[in-house]
């Protein structure tokens, strides 16, 4: 039932929590635990009934048990392999449900024999139903929605015929087109003018870490085509999302479907800027957070290149900037600052050459449309905030600071 349910069930944990910005976060998981919490109880109980119902004799109590667990522990690793690897690729998340769903009820009805034959029948007529709009919008339209390897990611084409791409609970924008535009109005903006602050002939190559949809690479192809663009993704298939619906085109753009820091120490280096956008909210990988990190990224850089870190916070929430401004310093000579947005930093690291008075001098050397966005980056790059703390390999508690974070904003709303 809970891919039925689910769906009305999660919609009104949601609006519950739409008082505070974290909605969707805590509706969902809410809502969530509540659903499977029945089933996981009632699966789990299967075991310990199975071992009461086999123990014959307390002489061979350790032997049923021990065979019982083995086919337990058994199941859990296929079960655990075949849905992420297989069918939730293949079918999608409703289906495999069902299918799991069918395969219980078929060895329920070995053991209850023909009257339980209407259940798995049943299952089998529902799995041949259409699945229908996993998520509505109510922004505009949906072109395309699917559960990849990784995630769920949606497209959704907005009344003035913009594109965002959305991935998991929705709540932030992973890419963005603007029909007719290079440029977007949003953070993706700022990563073709902050390497200016280093220097200001254009980048020769450049790294993208977490290229989604690619919006950045599209517009590196337009306004500097003649920069390299190594752009990296592990989930392939939004690559070709951004190919069919973004308009990612760039012939000096060579695509990664990579984990970015495996493949970022594999790399040769001699990068101009490395730019990092691999955090998605509200959790990002530990790995992409630490001082180990941001020294790889340094080694990886030319001498006077710079890397760039998009920061999404909460409005107001700077804990997860000052944290990551303080560990880029630990690698770095200078960190700064840039505000582009109510909840997104661009932070900057560099050596000693980085500043925003280079910037200014070098803006109106950039292609006219970038001129005045330059002017503007460069008047409000600012030294990175005070305080946080070094995040290393060993210790970097992100999950728990995001979570304070997201608590904090809910209390002040």
């Amino acid at each position: 039932m809970i891919p039925f349910a689910a769906r009305p069930f999660l919609d009104f944990s949601v609006d519950a929590f739409d008082s505070v910005s974290v909605g969707t976060f805590a509706g969902s998981l809410f809502g969530v635990l509540v659903l499977v919490a029945v089933p996981v109880t009632m699966l789990g109980a299967a075991s310990p009934w199975a071992v009461r119902l086999a123990v014959g004799g307390v002489e061979h109590s350790g032997e049923v048990v021990g065979r019982l667990y083995a086919i337990s522990t058994f199941g859990s690793l296929l079960g655990t392999m075949v849905s992420a690897l297989l069918l939730i690729p293949l079918l999608g998340t409703q289906r495999t449900f069902v299918v799991f769903a069918l395969c219980l009820a078929l060895v329920a009805a070995l053991g209850i024999g023909w009257r339980a034959l209407p259940v798995p029948a049943a299952l089998l007529c529902v799995l041949a139903l259409p699945v229908g709009t996993i998520k509505g919008s109510g922004e505009g339209e949906v072109l395309y929605e699917a559960e990849t390897t990784h995630q769920y990611a949606r497209v959704v084409e907005r009344d003035d015929g913009t594109r965002v791409l959305e991935l998991n609970e929705g709540q932030a924008v992973h890419s963005l087109y603007r029909p007719g535009s290079y440029l977007t109005g949003d953070y993706w903006d700022g990563h073709l003018v902050l390497p200016a602050a280093a220097d200001a002939e254009p980048p020769e190559r450049i790294a993208i870490l977490g290229n989604a949809g690619g919006t950045v690479a599209r517009a590196f192809g337009h306004y500097f085509p003649q920069t390299a663009v190594d752009a990296v993704e592990i989930d392939g298939e939004l690559t070709q999302l951004g190919r069919r619906f973004f308009d990612l085109r760039n012939p000096r753009m060579e695509v990664f479907d990579e984990d970015a820091r495996p493949w970022l120490r594999a790399a040769e280096g001699g990068y101009d800027a490395i730019m990092v956008d691999a955090y998605r909210q509200p959790y990002i990988p530990f790995y992409l957070t630490t001082e180990e990190f941001f020294a790889l990224t340094r080694e990886r850089l030319e001498p006077g290149g710079v890397t760039i870190v998009n920061v999404g916070h909460p409005e107001g929430g700077d804990e997860l900037e000052r944290v990551l401004g303080r560990t880029m310093a630990a690698a770095y000579p200078r960190v700064l600052r840039y505000p582009i947005e109510e909840t997104n930093t661009l932070l900057v690291a560099g050596e000693g050459n980085l500043s925003a008075a280079r910037l200014e001098l070098a803006a109106d050397r950039l292609p006219a449309e970038l001129r005045p966005l330059a002017h503007e980056a460069a008047a409000a790059l600012a030294p990175r905030l005070p305080g946080g703390e070094v995040y290393t390999d060993d210790h970097a508690p992100v999950e728990w600071l995001v979570d304070e974070s997201l608590l904090e904003y809910a209390n002040d709303e």
